[in-house]
């Protein structure tokens, strides 16, 4: 009877036990719980820039390269962009990888000036830094920005034979009439035709203001191209053809299949035989 007694007393010491270890174990971790709320609350938080995907050197930011997220204000490092606006368009000097916070020291913008009055930009060796008139609409309403993409589209008297309706095989600046002996010029035509595909606009040039910042509509484009580009851009500038940029979606970057228009490409392609113009 006594060894019964005492080993119901052993167990219950062993229950009791149980139960104190228990709710000892459940209230250090409410306590830890509650340590880990305190220390989330106490800590800063702040936001970084983060790269997402591998962006080259020499690249353009886009906001398709970077994210933002939240993080502990002791583990962002000195120079970390805190605004996704703070770096797009801005040319990176060294090769990012995804999860690599953006330091400033790291990009260059492309429209800061410096006090000798250059544009700061990186080119490669065997490209040529253009500047382009920004005469046309799309530039006018202060649509383009650095790191976009464009097309160029001009307009421009061409010879075209009216047989064929293509350009004639050999190209002849005047005929001469047998039977008058006098020169005739050789008939042309407006073409519009895409010269130039997927070229990136490295700066955008605009005024200054008293104080020196760009204000107002832009009056450049910089354009790094190779130098071939660049005399096709001279020629067409020089002649007087009509230019019209437009922009790409982000990430188009290989050709479009276009066509150059002139009137009987819209009559065939655009208006039924027989019917009355409006």
């Amino acid at each position: 009877m006594g060894r019964l007694r005492g080993f119901l007393w052993l167990i219950a010491g062993v229950v009791v036990a149980a139960l104190a270890g228990g709710v000892a174990f459940i209230a250090l971790s409410r306590a830890t719980a509650e340590d880990f709320r305190a220390a989330e609350i106490l800590t800063p938080q702040g936001n970084a820039v983060v790269v997402v995907r591998t962006v080259d050197i020499h690249a353009v930011l886009t906001a398709e390269d970077v994210e933002i997220r939240e993080m502990p204000v002791d583990s962002i490092p000195e120079g970390a962009l805190s605004d996704v606006a703070q770096v797009l368009g801005k040319i990176t000097l060294v090769s990012l990888y995804p999860g690599e916070l953006v330091l400033e020291q790291r990009l260059l913008d492309p429209n800061v000036t410096a006090p000798g009055g250059r544009m700061a930009l990186v080119l490669k060796d065997e490209a040529v830094l253009m500047a382009f008139p920004a005469g046309d609409l799309i530039n006018q309403v202060n649509v383009l920005q650095a790191g976009d993409h464009v097309d160029f589209h001009f307009t421009y008297e061409l010879p075209i034979d009216r047989e064929t309706g293509f350009l004639p095989v050999s190209r002849t600046e005047t005929t001469v009439t047998a039977a008058e002996g006098e020169e005739e010029e050789e008939p042309t035509e407006p073409v519009t035709f895409a010269l130039l595909q997927n070229i990136t606009i490295e700066t955008v040039v605009r005024q200054l203001d008293e104080e020196g910042q760009p204000t107002g509509a832009p009056r450049a484009l910089l354009l790094a191209v190779d130098p071939q580009e660049a005399l096709v851009l001279k020629y067409m500038k020089d002649v007087g053809a009509t230019v019209d940029l437009v922009l790409r979606a982000p990430g188009a970057e290989g050709e479009f299949a276009v066509e150059p228009v002139n009137l009987d490409y819209v009559i065939n392609g655009y208006i039924t035989p027989g019917e009355g113009l409006p």
